[in-house]
């Protein structure tokens, strides 16, 4: 007899994602729970997902894509659901939304919770209306919901919410910080579904690189990136807005946003700054590459290339578990000024340099991130890690010591970014350190990032 694995593919050559992958997120969740001493016997776990959304107040519907943390415990593709999860058994439930039979002419055939129960592999199923006296029959002494703050974007998480709820005893401060902390350390399973992203990614970064001529659109490569991820890679959505930025737009850190979305025509002699990234089943991926747009480096262009390069291969022989995630952006910052000054744009004592906080003019954002279901993943400050206020360290997303299954983007980058080199150069702190004649030739550059 062949036994059935539930999983989640999409065919031809995508990866096929085994729905064990989210059991033993659960199971692991409910581990770390039942060693809080503020776990209370029979404690059940409850996390609303995400729901449908329409463009404003119109009935065009925006792609949905599933809430993260509902995502990593349930992997649940469908909206308007709900879960939950017995602390002491680990015994799972999911409530799904009872259609109207109106959504059988209109969006296609409506399934029994049986079906859902069986497609996601969990212990039991119910419709949505039948969530509180479900968890009434189980008596829980509390239900754990989700409520913190992300420390990316300071927004709060949502908060599962249903008519009925008074009923119960709630806690919504425990389930936070031990969920987040899960999401940290990834699972050879989730590690799987992470490199079959970031491959299927670096190949489209080639065929982009492949394809580019000049007198191209930006906004062709971001096309062809896409078109690659989603035929090749099943990924319908990327991580995050793609970046395509070509000579001077290499220096615009967030380029690719609706004021500026990816398209200037790509002149001979620009170098080609292209951070992109593919997400399937809502796992990411996170990469950055520069090259010239005509094939060939300007001697200048290769220099800083170089450099970052230099800075990328150092962090990669130097990262392990136990260093601390700022040292690595320091030792990126330090091999940054080393190559600078050899460039010529820099000189003097780079232990001085440091001191005055020089390689922030060149490299203000950080090293790099947590990576996972969201491209900049959760956990990065858990209570008792501070941010660093410093220029440059002030914008890592992480200031943690690394450990093993974390998984971080290592991401350097040299950029001439015209306020900054204002601000440097009228900072008699900083100015002592520049040669203005040399930077001259930088101006209008853009940035290297690899």
């Amino acid at each position: 007899k062949i036994s059935y694995r539930p999983s989640f593919w999409l065919g031809n050559e995508t990866l096929k994602v085994p729905l064990a992958l989210f059991a033993l997120n659960r199971r692991r969740l409910c581990e770390r729970l039942r060693q809080n001493k503020d776990v209370q016997k029979n404690s059940i776990v409850l996390l609303q997902g995400g729901e449908e959304t329409q463009r404003y107040c119109t009935d065009t519907g925006i792609v949905f894509r599933q809430e993260s943390y509902f995502h990593w415990t349930f992997g649940v593709t469908e909206a308007g659901c709900f879960g939950a999860v017995d602390v002491d058994t680990g015994r799972s439930m999911l409530f799904v939304p009872q259609l109207p039979e109106s959504y059988a002419v209109w969006m296609g055939k409506i399934h029994p919770p049986e079906f859902f129960k069986n497609k996601y592999s969990v212990d039991e199923a119910h419709y949505v209306t039948e969530i509180s006296s479900v968890l009434a029959s189980k008596k829980p002494a509390v239900l754990l919901t989700l409520r913190g703050v992300n420390t990316d974007s300071g927004n709060v998480s949502k908060e599962a919410s249903f008519e009925g709820i008074s009923q119960f005893n709630v806690n919504n401060k425990i389930l936070h910080p031990e969920i987040a902390e899960c999401r940290v350390i990834k699972t050879d399973m989730e590690l799987e579904v992470l490199r079959y992203t970031n491959k299927i990614s670096s190949e489209a970064h080639k065929e982009v690189m492949k394809a580019v001529k000049v007198g191209m659109k930006e906004y062709e490569m971001e096309s062809l990136f896409q078109h690659y991820c989603y035929t090749r890679g099943g990924m319908r959505h990327t991580s995050y807005t793609c970046i395509c930025g070509s000579g001077e737009n290499s220096s615009v850190l967030h380029y690719g946003h609706a004021g500026a979305p990816n398209d200037k025509t790509i002149e001979d002699g620009d170098l080609c700054l292209f951070d992109m990234g593919g997400e399937y089943y809502c796992y990411g991926s996170d990469i950055t590459c520069t090259f010239p747009a005509n094939g060939k480096f300007t001697a200048d262009q290769r220099a800083v290339y170089e450099a970052v390069l230099k800075s990328s291969r150092a962090v990669m022989k130097a990262v392990k578990p136990g260093v601390a995630w700022p040292d690595m952006h320091r030792l990126a910052d330090r091999v940054h000024l080393e190559e600078l000054t050899r460039i010529g744009i820099l000189k003097g004592n780079v232990d001085d340099m440091v001191k005055v906080h020089l390689g922030a003019i060149f490299m203000p954002h950080g090293l790099g991130h947590l990576l996972g279901i969201d491209v900049h993943d959760v956990g990065g400050y858990p209570e008792g890690v501070e941010r660093i206020e410093e220029p440059g360290l002030r914008s890592l997303r992480t200031a943690r010591r690394l450990q093993p299954g974390m998984v971080l983007t290592i991401e350097p980058g040299i950029y001439f970014i015209e306020p900054l080199l204002e601000q440097a150069l009228h900072d008699p702190a900083q100015s002592c350190f520049i040669n203005k004649d040399v930077l001259q030739r930088f101006r209008g550059f853009g940035g290297v990032s690899v």
